[in-house]
């Protein structure tokens, strides 16, 4: 489907509009008739895509195997070290680090919207759909009259399906409460996709039916997708901005197309595609707003200020949904994984109940000492363990998830530590790696010495949550700073 043929049509259509406008002696008729013939259009310009994209359904499709999916970095891993008692209170110098390069993670897109706007659509004939995703309930309307049923995999079978989602105002609705659902919920395209899936499923079960329902209404969202096929199943295939670890992907035109819910080594696949489709994103901007689910109370308490003790829990929907997160990355490059995890903000209700808790153990106290306290909190109140122990593979933690799970490494403190000195202090700081190890560093506006980071004629002070009981300013023993590599945090 060629979209640079459709979009003059629109185009020059619009304008003939405006003009017929421009003419009219009747102003409030003019602009009535003008938004009448512009939906109209828009209406058009979506009904031929879809009818565009059935006919290429009954065409060939192409043969395509799976490729080797990106490993997850292995890199050497390098033990938390406590700071001998008689070093703790030695005066700090000023020192720079030398850094190797310097990682700045390109920022999220605005997620996909319709190709046209879909319209409200009066439908005497229509049900409601209640479902649950991610412990969160919700309802959907679906036109009473939609009854899919595929026989089997055929061209001409799916092709007639998709003719049928496509009906005017068969799906209008539906798409329109879920695209409702996506913003009111701040839902990121990841927990979308998801959503839409556990919909179908409400719907038709783990079947082909379910999958051409997500599939097409994903499509319509505005997401670039494609459809695979063995002798017996359909399967939706995702393209995403980033390359994602561990997951075997079709390449499709110089991009990468994920199986959802699909392990098989060869697919028959339709490479139609969309006008103004975009990729996946895995970036979370906003708090993923599941119903709230209370987890155990967790008492965590500063070895070296013991005031500094606080309960915690999470929301168990909030961390059923990071399980079914996948880890990826950006450009290529492995190390702009740990950004996406440390720019994701903090779950409003932990933010509620954790962070008047930590204001008030540092009300009234400088940059520095309200730094090196949240510091040494997150340094000793924490258990460290090794994630091929606990998991049996990497896995990086959203601050949430350390303050959930019993153990965490050097990365999952440093993601949290970042994310409560940009949220109580204020203060800009960064990720600092060195090969096998993850630190921080924070931007102080008051002067503080100690090992520091030129960035933009800014100081960044080293802050390394896995150098136990270490104050601020210490870099952890034998870190080889010419390997240093700064990420930057929004």
């Amino acid at each position: 489907m060629n979209k640079n043929n459709l979009l003059p049509i629109l185009f020059w259509g619009l304008l003939a509009s405006t003009n017929s406008f421009a003419q009219n002696n009747n102003p409030r008729k003019a602009y009535d008739d003008f938004k009448k013939q512009t939906q109209q259009k828009y209406n058009d310009f979506r009904t031929q895509a879809n009818e565009e994209y059935a006919a290429f359904l009954k065409r060939a499709w192409e043969q395509y195997y799976v490729l080797p999916a990106i490993p997850k970095p292995k890199d050497e891993t390098v033990p938390p070290i406590t700071i001998p008692e008689k070093d703790k209170n030695k005066p700090i110098e000023s020192n720079p680090i030398p850094i190797k390069d310097v990682v700045a993670p390109p920022k999220p897109n605005p997620q996909p919207t319709p190709i046209a706007p879909i319209k409200e659509d009066s439908q005497p004939q229509e049900r409601t759909v209640e479902f649950i995703y991610c412990g969160t309930k919700y309802q959907v309307r679906l036109n009473k009259d939609l009854n899919l049923s595929l026989q089997d995999c055929s061209n001409e079978q799916l092709s007639n399906v998709w003719t049928q989602l496509s009906a005017e105002g068969v799906l209008n609705n539906t798409i329109r409460d879920c695209l409702a659902i996506r913003v009111g919920k701040n839902l990121c395209d990841w927990a979308y996709l998801n959503l839409l899936s556990s919909f179908s499923k409400a719907m038709y079960g783990n079947s082909n039916e379910a999958t051409m329902l997500t599939s097409y209404i994903y499509a319509q969202s505005g997401y670039k997708m494609r459809l695979g096929r063995n002798e017996q199943h359909i399967y939706l295939l995702y393209a995403s901005e980033h390359g994602i670890y561990d997951i075997s992907y079709f390449n499709i035109d110089g991009l990468k197309f994920y199986p959802f819910e699909c392990d098989k080594n060869k697919l028959e696949i339709c490479d139609a595609s969309f006008p103004k489709e975009k990729p996946l994103s895995l970036y979370i901007s906003q708090n993923q707003k599941f119903e709230y689910n209370a987890s155990d109370v967790r008492t965590l308490t500063s070895r070296r200020y013991p005031n500094v003790q606080v309960q915690v829990q999470v929301n168990k929907n909030l961390i059923e949904f990071y399980n079914t997160y996948p880890s990826s990355e950006v450009n290529a490059n492995f190390m702009t994984r740990w950004a996406m995890y440390a720019n994701t903000p903090l779950d409003a209700k932990v933010k509620e109940e954790l962070y008047p808790a930590l204001k008030e153990k540092i009300n009234g106290l400088s940059q520095l000492e309200a730094a090196n306290k949240l510091l040494n909190w997150v340094q000793t109140a924490f258990v460290y363990e090794y994630d091929d122990k606990v998991w049996g593979h990497d896995r990086a933690f959203f601050a949430e998830e350390t303050l959930y799970y019993p153990y965490c490494d050097c990365e999952d403190r440093s993601i949290l530590f970042s994310r409560l000195v940009r949220d109580l202090l204020g203060l800009k700081t960064i990720l600092v790696y060195y090969p096998g190890h993850l630190a921080s560093a924070v931007c102080f506006t008051d002067k503080v010495a100690g090992d520091y980071i030129m960035l933009d004629d800014k100081r960044f002070i080293i802050t390394d949550p896995t150098y136990i009981g270490a104050p601020v300013g210490n870099t952890m023993p034998d870190m080889d700073n010419t390997q240093a590599s700064v990420i930057l945090l929004e």
